[in-house]
Parts: C-alpha cells; structure tokens; sequence
C-alpha cells in the first residue's frame, strides 16, 4: 500500500514476524493442554492461533501479498526451533528443566514438525484465498472465506502430522475429534471475534496512515 513509508514497512514486517512466532510457541505449548468444551474434547491451543489469520488477512490487505509471503518464510524454521525448545521444557504444562533438551522429545519433535507444515500450507491458502476476494465491495467475505479454508488446511494438517499414531495414548485416540472441534472453535472465535476485530483495526490503521496526508 502506497500510504506505507518504506521504514514503516520494514517495521510494519519485523513486528509481524515477532508477532507470528510469539502466537506459533504459544499455541504448540497450548495444543498439549487438553480441555473439555461442551462435552467434545479439544485443547487450550484453539483459542490462541486465530490471532494469525488475524494479523496475515490484514497484512495482505494493507502491504500486498508479496510481504505476507515473506512474513511467513521468515517465521517458519525460527518457529519450528523455538516451539520445540519451549515446549520441551515445559511439557504437560510443567517445567522439566534444561536436562530435558539433551535427549530428542519425539512427541513435541512431531508437534513442532506438525506446526512447521501445517502453518506453511494453511497461510499460504489464506493468502491466496484472501487475495483474490480482497477487491470485493463487502470488506468481510474475504477474511471470512480465507479463514474458513486456511484453518481447516491448517488443523487437520497439524494433528495429522503430530498425533496419527503418537505416543500420546490420549491424543493417539481422540486426535480426530479433537482437530474437528479444534476446528470448530477456530472457526468459532474467527467470525465472532476476530473478523470484527478485523474491521475495526483495519479502519483505525487506515485513519492513522491517512491522517498526515490529509494535513
């Protein structure tokens, strides 16, 4: 977007990138937190990964899909390393100290691995989808039907990859009815609470990036 100085781009991307993999360890610690919603089993990490969808429909809004693409390889190995060590570390939710980093964790290693491929395809889907609906009239449809279909790319990729036959005897056996009401609270959350948001950030910063040319 032309009203974006070239610094505020910059800065604009390095906030996204710390942003995105900020959300990425959080929510690869969350997703081995299981809870129990409305009778269905799901995990803590449903309500924590929305917020990407979030900032990369804005990002492709206001800077292109170019950058959002750029966020993205610029987040995924750092991601990937950080969400294995911080989820070694405290795995179940309890601290196990720095011996726990001496010997390979397959169960969060197949965690990490999930998330690796699971946030490149997932993004890479909502972009796409969000690019090609963001010219409509509606504001909304494009972040409704991008996050419709990057989540459900991003879920079911993720569990698959970490759960199928994991060493988790709970998440072995419940990993498909996790993933569906994962997807579900996404889904859930997204239209309830983060497209408005949405909105309303993306008119607060199109106000703010107007208001010295208008002067």
């Amino acid at each position: 977007m032309s009203a974006f100085s070239p610094a505020a781009r910059r800065n604009a991307l390095a906030g996204l990138i710390v942003f995105h993999i900020i959300i990425i360890i959080a929510s690869n610690y969350l997703v081995q937190l299981p809870m129990t919603l409305f009778g269905w089993q799901t995990t803590w990490g449903a309500f924590s990964f929305p917020f990407i969808f979030l900032a990369t429909d804005l990002t492709v809004r206001l800077l292109g899909k170019g950058p959002a693409r750029r966020v993205i390889a610029r987040v995924m190995l750092p991601a990937l390393l950080a969400s294995y060590v911080v989820s070694v570390l405290f795995q179940d939710g309890g601290y196990r100290g720095l011996a726990a980093l001496g010997e390979f964790n397959t169960f969060v290693g197949r965690i990490a691995l999930g998330s690796f491929f699971a946030y490149a395809l997932g993004q890479i889907l909502d972009i796409q989808v969000f690019d090609r609906l963001r010219k409509l009239r509606q504001w909304w449809i494009a972040p409704v039907v991008s996050t419709l279909f990057g989540n459900l790319m991003d879920t079911f990729a993720f569990f698959s990859v970490a759960f199928w036959h994991s060493a988790n005897p709970f998440m072995a056996e419940h990993w498909v009815e996790i993933a569906s009401v994962d997807y579900a609270v996404k889904l859930s959350v997204s239209l309830i609470l983060f497209v408005p948001l949405y909105g309303v950030l993306l008119n607060a910063i199109l106000r703010r990036v107007q208001r010295p040319a208008l002067a």
